[in-house]
């Protein structure tokens, strides 16, 4: 109920800033376009300083404590461990309508250190995370927008508040399912996120992939000797495996569109030991919300029949994270294309296409380079048919509370596999810091739009209201008795983070990340079948 009224409190509140001339608004644009052109250093240290961090979900402490310190040091007002999660934030800025709010994620992947700018595989700390989503230039294309914007807005007397915040854990979807709760865009009249990508581009209605329940289920079982007395234990593993077991009799039974995965997280703890605790950790993937809680419902009962099956206990089912399918605002789409038009891709340089194409050939894909012509504009909303990608990602909860979009800028190299140290090659590269920069020229001059023109932010709204929740209300697949898994990651870290300390960028002592660590941009693989150099510590 309290989101069902946080929502319609934001649906009927109006923007208090007065409409801005077409003309005027226009020479506003150039003037920011060329502000965050100025700012290109600043942009590239903070794609580089974020990447070199390299931090797992809920375990982004350095991450968090460099944005938090920058943003105070820039005047922003900041509030630390947001949502009861400790590397989450939020800094505020202005005062008043329009209420803009900027989001991008913060997070990496597991085992995809990478040193940037080598087309070859090449860990800095073998088995340590890295950024093989791209996560790291997110926020530089945020903070970089909101400067150049807030500048104008303090040189023209523009009304407006302007909110940043860090996509915390969106690889576990530990979040913003959060975030929403904790009220954090109760305020907000549209909330413009970023995302790394290969081309720029920005869509409206269902995005392409799917809503998400990711739970732990923890079976209790009877420990026994499993050589002498077996038949006095009862196996929590038996338990999880036959879950696991069930399930997969179960997939011929499931819509096409699902997707569901695990992984056994305690599988006991030696073989002579009939295992008394186990525990499986699943993905349920789907369309809608309603179909994802559907799917989880379905994989309780199979919990509850595979303990029944082996004089188990299903002892706890933890929801480590949700996410809701993401739908995302058509008005505002519409206006973040011209944007996107009018600033175009980046001029991609001979060393910058070499990169691609190197690391292309190094996973066995078509060398085609970087692109060159923008992803045309969409012209419909997706169906349900044309939905196949397959992930989540949880800024969902946050597009069914406000109005959202998500600007997809050019950072990374096409047709990489997703999730891996390929995906870090280019993120501390100039095809990163030329994609960011031509980011935050989108997103700054959209946050002009919401500023200037209150007919888009009341259409933003109209659209919310009557086409997006018309006939779906939000629920959250969270429970008021789930708290976010805030230990996650942890122990990895832990194992880690000692190792990469001495791997993180020093802006004081090198211009770029590439200087710092000796890397020649750019280093592909040679005719005689070698790559780079041996890593050593800077």
């Amino acid at each position: 109920m309290r989101a069902r009224l946080t929502i319609l409190a934001l649906a009927l509140a109006t923007p208090a800033a007065a409409q801005i001339p077409a003309a005027k608004l226009a020479a506003y644009k150039k003037a920011v376009a060329q502000d965050v052109d100025a700012r290109r250093k600043f942009t590239q240290q903070m794609t580089d300083q974020i990447f070199s961090y390299g931090e797992l979900g809920f375990q982004e402490v350095e991450t968090s404590k460099y944005l938090v310190k920058l943003l105070r040091d820039s005047g922003f007002t900041v509030t630390e461990g947001v949502a009861g999660i400790p590397t989450a934030w939020v800094a505020t800025w202005g005062s008043g309508k329009p209420f803009i709010s900027l989001g991008a994620d913060i997070d990496d992947i597991p085992q995809a250190s990478q040193k940037p700018g080598v087309a070859c595989r090449e860990p800095m700390v073998p088995g340590a995370p890295g950024h093989g989503e791209g996560h790291n230039a997110g926020q530089a294309v945020n903070v970089t927008a909101a400067l150049a914007v807030r500048a104008l807005m303090q040189r023209e007397h523009l009304p407006g508040t302007i909110q940043i915040w860090p996509g915390v854990a969106e690889e576990l979807g530990g979040a913003k399912a959060y975030f929403v709760r904790a009220g954090m865009y109760k305020d907000a009249d549209v909330v413009l996120f970023a995302h790394v990508a290969n081309n720029m581009s920005v869509s409206y209605g269902d995005f392409p992939g799917t809503g998400n329940i990711s739970a732990v289920f923890s079976f209790q079982g009877q420990s026994a000797h499993a050589g002498a007395a077996p038949w006095r234990g009862r196996s929590a593993l038996d338990a999880a495996e036959l879950m696991d077991v069930g399930w997969n009799f179960r997939r011929e039974h499931l819509r096409p569109s699902q997707r569901s995965h695990n992984v056994i997280k305690d599988g006991g703890d030696q073989p002579n030991v009939v295992p008394a605790t186990a525990s499986t950790w699943y993905y349920f993937r789907e369309l809608d919300g309603p179909h994802v809680q559907e799917l989880f419902d379905t994989g309780m009962e199979i919990a509850q029949g595979a303990a029944m099956m082996t004089g188990t206990k299903l002892a706890s089912v933890r929801i480590l994270g949700s996410a809701w399918p993401g739908h995302f605002n058509r008005p505002i789409a519409e206006a973040m294309y011209e944007n996107i038009k009018a600033v175009g891709l980046p001029k991609w340089d001979a060393a910058d296409q070499a990169l691609a194409k190197g690391v292309q050939r190094e996973i066995k894909v078509p060398e085609q380079g970087l692109d060159t012509v923008l992803t045309p504009q969409q012209t419909h909303a997706l169906t349900d048919a044309e939905r196949t990608a397959g992930y989540s990602d949880d800024i969902g909860d946050i597009s069914w509370n406000v109005p959202t979009v998500v600007l997809s800028y050019p950072s990374n190299i096409p047709n990489l596999p997703g999730h891996n140290w390929a995906n870090a090659i280019a993120m501390a590269t100039p095809i990163a810091h030329k994609g960011a920069t031509a980011g935050a020229k989108v997103q700054a001059m959209t946050m002009l739009d919401v500023l200037g023109r209150p007919q888009l932010v009341r259409d933003a709204w109209s659209y919310f209201r009557d086409v997006q929740t018309k006939t779906i209300k939000y629920a959250p697949f969270v429970r008021p008795t789930d708290e976010p898994a805030v230990e996650l990651n942890r122990d990895i870290m832990g194992r880690y983070r000692d190792a990469m300390r001495p791997f993180y960028y020093d802006p004081s002592k090198y211009e770029t990340y590439l200087q710092q660590l000796g890397v020649s941009y750019p280093t592909v693989r040679r005719a005689d079948g070698s790559c780079g150099a041996p890593t050593t510590v800077p």
